[in-house]
C-alpha cells in the first residue's frame, strides 16, 4: 500500500492521490456558473473552453452552449446547429452526452426522436469551427426506446463507446446497451442489449424521501428504470467502466474486448466483471490514478470510488440537485452540472419545483483527469 505522502500534486491540488478507505476529504465545491436553463453534461476542450448541453428532459430551444461568463451562454457551435429545419439533418435535435477529444474536436451525441431524425453523433472542431464528421447510428446499432446519452473516445483501438440507456419514447430500459462505432469505417453495432450489466436493477430511484415515479401502462404510478447511463475508460484505454443509473453495481469490460467486433454476443457478456457497489447514478467520470467519480441522483452529492473498490462522498451541496454530468478540466478540476430532473413538475403532482439559476460545480479530485474520458 502506498505511503500516505506518495503521490502529491502541485499545491493547487487540495490533498494527496491514492488514500486508504478512511482519509477521503471532502472537497470543497465551488460554483462557478448560475444558468437560466437546465445543463445535462459538460464537456472541456484543450484550451478550457466550457460546452455544455441544455437538458432535453426540458426540450430547450438552444441544445448546446458555450460558457460565455458566469451567467451567459451563445449557442454552440452556433445558432444554425440548434435550428431544426427540414430538407437536412445537419442541425441538433437532442442532445445531451458530449465530450471533447485532445484536438479540441467536441463529440455531440444526437439522440434525434425530438423531431424523428436518426441518432447521430456529431464532431465539431474548435480549432477550425468546421464539422469534422458526422457518424450515425440507424437500426439496430438503435432501437425504438433508443437514448444514447454518454460517450467514450478510445483512440488506441479506433471507437466510440456509447451508453443507451433505453429510455427514449418506448423505452423502459430492459434493452438498454452499449453502441460502438468504428472511427474508420462509420459502422455502429449495439452489444450487451439487454445485460444484466447494462439494464437497471429493480430498484426506486429515491429524492427527499419521494419515489420518482411516472404512468405506467395500467396508468397507476410506476417506478422509473434507467439503464446504462454514465460510461468512462482509464488513461491507458484498457478497462471501459459503466453503469445502469438504476442499480448498486459499476461494471468494467476490458476495451480491447468491446471493440472487437468478432466476439459473439453470448461470449462478449462473459468478459463483463462486476467492478464495485454504487448508489444510483448518472454521470461517469475517472482520474489518471484510476478513481472513478459519480454523480449520486439521490443525494446532492459526488461520489468517488477509489482504487481499493471502495465508495466515498467527496463533494456535496444542498442546492447541488440532481448532480448530473460530471467532467475534467485543464485546470485540473472537476466540474459537475446540477440539473434538478427530479424537481420537474412530473414528480410532483404537476407542481414544478426545479428554478433557475442552474448551477454548474466545480472541486478538486482526488488527482487530476483528463477531457476525453
Amino acid at each position: 500500500m502506498r505511503s500516505k505522502l506518495a503521490t502529491c500534486f502541485v499545491a493547487s491540488i487540495a490533498f494527496c492521490g491514492i488514500a486508504a478507505a478512511d482519509e477521503v476529504a471532502q472537497s470543497k465545491s465551488e460554483v462557478v456558473a448560475k444558468l437560466p436553463f437546465s445543463v445535462g453534461n459538460i464537456a472541456f476542450t484543450p484550451d478550457n473552453q466550457l460546452i455544455f448541453s441544455h437538458h432535453p428532459f426540458y426540450s430547450p430551444d438552444v441544445r448546446v452552449g458555450k460558457l460565455t461568463s458566469e451567467t451567459t451562454f451563445e449557442p454552440f457551435p452556433n445558432a444554425e446547429w440548434n435550428t431544426p429545419r427540414e430538407g437536412t439533418d445537419h442541425y441538433l435535435d437532442n442532445v445531451l452526452g458530449l465530450r471533447s477529444d485532445e484536438d479540441g474536436v467536441v463529440w455531440i451525441i444526437d439522440m434525434g426522436f425530438r423531431t424523428g431524425i436518426t441518432p447521430k453523433l456529431v464532431g465539431w472542431n474548435t480549432r477550425t469551427d468546421s464539422l469534422e464528421r458526422i457518424y450515425y447510428m440507424p437500426k439496430p446499432a438503435t432501437r425504438d426506446g433508443s437514448q444514447p446519452q454518454d460517450i467514450v473516445i478510445d483512440r488506441k483501438h479506433g471507437k466510440f463507446y456509447i451508453a443507451d440507456e433505453d429510455i427514449g419514447p418506448g423505452g423502459d430500459g430492459s434493452q438498454a446497451a452499449i453502441i460502438v462505432i468504428d472511427m474508420k469505417t462509420g459502422i455502429a453495432r449495439r452489444v450487451l442489449e439487454g445485460d444484466a450489466s447494462t439494464v437497471p436493477e429493480d430498484v426506486a430511484i429515491t429524492v427527499d424521501g419521494k419515489d420518482l415515479t411516472v404512468p405506467g401502462s395500467d396508468g397507476k404510478p410506476a417506478i422509473i428504470k434507467v439503464g446504462c447511463d454514465g460510461i468512462t475508460m482509464d488513461v491507458n484505454s484498457e478497462w471501459v467502466y459503466y453503469a445502469p443509473l438504476s442499480g448498486r453495481s459499476v461494471y468494467r469490460i476490458r476495451a480491447a474486448d468491446l471493440a472487437d467486433d468478432s466476439i459473439a454476443a453470448g461470449d462478449l457478456t462473459k468478459k463483463v466483471e462486476r467492478y464495485a457497489d454504487k448508489p444510483n447514478n448518472g454521470g461517469l467520470s475517472i482520474d489518471y490514478q484510476g478513481n472513478l467519480y459519480l454523480t449520486a441522483v439521490e443525494t446532492k452529492e459526488v461520489g468517488v470510488i477509489t482504487t481499493d473498490k471502495k465508495y466515498h462522498v467527496i463533494a456535496t451541496d444542498p442546492e447541488m440537485v440532481w448532480p448530473d454530468g460530471i467532467t475534467s478540466s485543464p485546470d485540473g478540476y472537476m466540474y459537475v452540472s446540477a440539473s434538478q430532473v427530479s424537481a420537474a413538475a412530473m414528480f410532483h403532482d404537476g407542481v414544478a419545483q426545479n428554478k433557475t439559476p442552474y448551477l454548474i460545480y466545480r472541486f478538486k479530485p482526488l488527482a487530476p483527469g483528463y477531457i476525453s474520458r
